[in-house]
C-alpha cells in the first residue's frame, strides 16, 4: 500500500487535488490532459490509478505526479463461490483445487499401470499381468466416478458464474429490496476492495479536492470525502462522469455486476459538490437521473492544441511505414477502444468489395481475443496482408500519427452511451483533417452531416459502408477542406476544456484563485 513518503504540498501552489482513476492511466488520455493542465495551472496534482499487477509505480505527467496503486481483490471472487453445495450438486467436490487434483491424479494411476503392463507384456511374465487385472478394473470405475463428480464440480462452477437460476435471481432481487442503494456491497463486494487500496493513499494525501473519475472511483472518493469532513476537514469532491452507466454494455459478464454499478453510483452522486461530464445531452441525462441541482459542465476530450517542447522533440511514428506501404496506397484508421460493439469487423468483412483499401487498427492490446479474431476473418477472406494491428502510441502524438491516413473510421453500433457524445476520437480524426466514415449514431452522425467533413453509413450495414468508403475516396478533398472554417477546430481543443475545468476547481476552492487560473484557450 503507498503510504510512505506521502508528499506535501508544493509551495505555491493552489491546493491539492487528488485524482481518481480505475485504469492504469496510461491509454487513458482524458486523465493524463486532466492531470498535465491542472499542474500547470498551478494545482499540486497526484493522480492515482490501478497497478496492472503487483507492482506499484509512479511517474510525472509535468508536474502531475501518476501514482499506481496494487489492488488486492479477495472480494471479487464472491463468498458462495468458495461453499460447498450439497443440494446443488450432491457429487461436486468441494470448491478448491480438489477437483482438478482428483482428475489428474486418477489420470496418473491410469497411465502407470498401461506402462506397468507394456512392461509385463515385454517380460513375458503371466503372472505379472494377472495381477494388474484388478487394480485396472478399479482404475478405470474409479476414473469413471471421479469424471462425473468432476464434471458437476464444473458445472456448479458455471452456474454460478452464469446466475441465472431462479435462487441466484430471487436472492438478487432481495437484496435490493431489503438493502435498496446500499445493496452493491453484497452484489459487488469488489467495490470495497477499491476502496481499501485507495482510501488509506488518499486518506494520507490530505487533498483539497478529489476529482473521481467515472462511477467507480466515485464511491471511492465520496467515502474519502465523508472521512475527512468527519475530522473537520473541508474536501470537496468533483464527479467526472465519462457515460451513462445505465447505458453501458457491462464489462464483467457477471449478472450482478452492472446492477451494483449502478446503485454504487446513486448512492455516492449525491456527495459529489460539482459533476463535469463529456456532452451537454449527457449533463441533462444526470440531471434527470440523479436529481442534480445544477447542469454539469462539459469537459470534451479533445486534443492539444499545442504540445510541451519535451513532447514535440519525440519523433512521432509514421504510421505508413509500420503499415509497410507508400504514400499512394488508400489507407483507413480506426483509433481507440476494440470490442464487438464498437463495430470493427465490417472493416474487415468489405476488404474485398473495396480493392486495394488497407485498414489499420490502433489499438491498447494488438494481442488481445477480438483483435486475434479480426486477424483470423481476415485470413479467411483473403486480406490479411491488408490488415495490420498497431499499438498506441503516446496520447500527445495520435494526431499527427493518424494524419497520413485517407480517413478515419468510427464503426459503433447502436448502444445507448454511443449516441449522446462525440468521442474522444472524433476529435483527434478532425485535428488529424481526415475525412470521416461514421455508423448513424446520433450525435456523431448529426455532427458528422451538419459540417460535412465525412460520410454517415447506416450502423452494421457492409454494403452501406462499402457506399461511404467509396464515396470518401473518390472526393477527399471535398471533406478535408471543411477544416479550414475558421472557428470549427479552436473550439475542439483541450486549452479550450482546460478552461472550464479549472473554473469548477477555483468555484469550489476560491482561495486557490491566482492569475495562473487566468488563462484563455
Amino acid at each position: 500500500m503507498v503510504l510512505e513518503n506521502m508528499p506535501k504540498p508544493r509551495a505555491g501552489t493552489r491546493g491539492r487535488i487528488v485524482m481518481l482513476v480505475d485504469n492504469g492511466v496510461n491509454g487513458d488520455s482524458r486523465v493524463q490532459k486532466e492531470a498535465r493542465s491542472a499542474a500547470e495551472a498551478g494545482w499540486d496534482v497526484i493522480l492515482l490509478g490501478k497497478a496492472p499487477g503487483k507492482q506499484e509505480q509512479s511517474w510525472q505527467i509535468g508536474d502531475a505526479e501518476v501514482r499506481l496503486i496494487r489492488v488486492h481483490g479477495p472480494m471479487n471472487r464472491r463468498r458462495y463461490e468458495y461453499r460447498h453445495a450439497p443440494l446443488r450438486a450432491p457429487l461436486a467436490y468441494r470448491t478448491g483445487p480438489l477437483a482438478g487434483y482428483r482428475k489428474q491424479k486418477m489420470k496418473a494411476w491410469r497411465a502407470d499401470l498401461n506402462i506397468r503392463l507394456i512392461e509385463a507384456n515385454a517380460a513375458g511374465s503371466p503372472a505379472a499381468k494377472a495381477r494388474l487385472v484388478f487394480p485396472r478394473m478399479g482404475a478405470k470405475g474409479l476414473s469413471r466416478w471421479v469424471g462425473l463428480r468432476y464434471k458437476q464440480t464444473r458445472a456448479l462452477e458455471q452456474r454460478r458464474k452464469a446466475m441465472n437460476a431462479p435462487l441466484d435471481r430471487f436472492t438478487t432481487a432481495m437484496w435490493q429490496r431489503v438493502m435498496g442503494e446500499r445493496a452493491w456491497r453484497k452484489l459487488d463486494p469488489y467495490l470495497l476492495d477499491m476502496e481499501l487500496a485507495y482510501g488509506p493513499v488518499i486518506d494520507g494525501l490530505k487533498p483539497d479536492l478529489i476529482h473521481a473519475n467515472d462511477f467507480r472511483m466515485l464511491g471511492v472518493g465520496a467515502r474519502a470525502t465523508l472521512r475527512a469532513r468527519a475530522k473537520k476537514r473541508d474536501v470537496k469532491l468533483v464527479w467526472d462522469a465519462h457515460e451513462f452507466l445505465p447505458g453501458i454494455k457491462p464489462w464483467s459478464p457477471h449478472p450482478r455486476w452492472h446492477v451494483a454499478q449502478i446503485l454504487h453510483e446513486q448512492a455516492h452522486s449525491k456527495y459529489a459538490d460539482a459533476v463535469t461530464t463529456v456532452s451537454a445531452t449527457l449533463a441533462d441525462m444526470l440531471v434527470e437521473r440523479h436529481g442534480l441541482t445544477a447542469t454539469p459542465e462539459v469537459v470534451l476530450n479533445a486534443p492539444d492544441a499545442e504540445v510541451s517542447p519535451e513532447q514535440a522533440a519525440e519523433p512521432v511514428p509514421d504510421l505508413r511505414e509500420l503499415c509497410g506501404i507508400g504514400p499512394d496506397v488508400p489507407l483507413s484508421v480506426y483509433s481507440g477502444a476494440a470490442a464487438p460493439q464498437r463495430g470493427l469487423d465490417i472493416m474487415v468483412e468489405s476488404l474485398p468489395q473495396i480493392p486495394d483499401l488497407h485498414v489499420a487498427f490502433v489499438v491498447l492490446r494488438p494481442t488481445s481475443a477480438y483483435m486475434l479474431e479480426l486477424a483470423g476473418r481476415a485470413e479467411a477472406l483473403g486480406v490479411a496482408d491488408r490488415l495490420h494491428i498497431l499499438p498506441y502510441v503516446p496520447h500527445y502524438q495520435v494526431v499527427p500519427f493518424l494524419s497520413t491516413a485517407d480517413f478515419g473510421v468510427i464503426p459503433i453500433h447502436h448502444w445507448p452511451n454511443h449516441e449522446i457524445a462525440l468521442i474522444t476520437k472524433f476529435f483527434e480524426y478532425s485535428h488529424a483533417r481526415l475525412p470521416f466514415v461514421v455508423s448513424d449514431v446520433k450525435t456523431m452522425g448529426e455532427m458528422v452531416a451538419k459540417t460535412g467533413q465525412g460520410e454517415v453509413f447506416k450502423a452494421e450495414d457492409v454494403d452501406d459502408y462499402v457506399r461511404a468508403v467509396k464515396a470518401v475516396l473518390a472526393e477527399p478533398k471535398k471533406y478535408r477542406d471543411v477544416y479550414g472554417e475558421p472557428g470549427l477546430l479552436d473550439q475542439w481543443t483541450w486549452e479550450a476544456q482546460a478552461v472550464v475545468l479549472d473554473s469548477v476547481y477555483t468555484r469550489l476552492l476560491p482561495g486557490g484563485r491566482h492569475k495562473t487560473a487566468e488563462v484563455t484557450p
